[in-house]
C-alpha cells in the first residue's frame, strides 16, 4: 500500500505570517497549487493558508440574525463569528487569514488514512512531517493522480 512519502511533494513552497495576501496569492497562482504551509522563524509549521482563505475575503459578511423580546435583544448565532469573520475579510497578511488548525501527517501514513483525513476534515492541504521537521506536503491533486495512474481492473466475461 502506498504511503505518504510515495505521493508527497517534497519540495514545500511555505510562507510565514508576515507573508503579504497579494504575495500569497501570487504564490498559489504561480506555483499552480491550492495552499501553503505556514512556519514561523524556526521553520516549525504552525497552520495552512489556502485558497478558500483569500476567497474568503471577498465573501459578503454575514450579520448574525437577532431576535427582539420586549426591549431585550437575543442574538441567534454567535456574535463573536462575526468578529471573526470581519478580522480575516479584513486581513493583509497570512497571518491574519490561515487556519491555525494544525493536522499533520507522517512519512508512513497510508493513502487510505490520508484520503480519510482530508476528506472528513475538509482539508486540500497536509504537511507531512519527519520527526516534527516538514519533509513534504500532500494536496488534493495529489491523491487524485494517485487515483488516476492505478491500473484499472478489466471485468472478464
Amino acid at each position: 500500500m502506498l504511503k505518504a512519502s510515495d505521493i508527497m511533494t517534497p519540495s514545500v513552497i511555505t510562507v510565514t505570517t508576515e507573508t503579504s495576501v497579494k504575495e500569497l496569492a501570487g504564490i498559489l497562482t504561480s506555483n499552480n497549487i491550492s495552499g501553503a504551509v505556514v512556519v514561523d522563524r524556526k521553520k516549525k509549521v504552525i497552520g495552512v493558508v489556502t485558497g478558500s482563505d483569500l476567497i474568503f475575503q471577498n465573501k459578503q459578511l454575514h450579520i448574525p440574525a437577532v431576535l427582539a423580546i420586549l426591549d431585550s435583544y437575543f442574538f441567534l448565532e454567535s456574535p463573536d463569528k462575526m468578529g471573526q469573520e470581519m478580522q480575516k475579510m479584513a486581513g493583509a497578511t497570512v497571518g491574519d487569514i490561515f487556519s491555525k488548525k494544525i493536522i499533520t501527517v507522517q512519512e508512513d501514513t497510508t493513502i487510505a488514512d490520508i484520503a480519510t483525513i482530508m476528506s472528513e476534515q475538509h482539508l486540500h492541504t497536509l504537511p507531512v512531517l519527519k520527526d516534527d521537521i516538514l519533509v513534504g506536503v500532500i494536496g488534493k491533486k495529489d491523491i487524485i493522480k494517485t487515483i488516476a495512474s492505478e491500473p484499472t481492473s478489466e471485468p472478464t466475461s
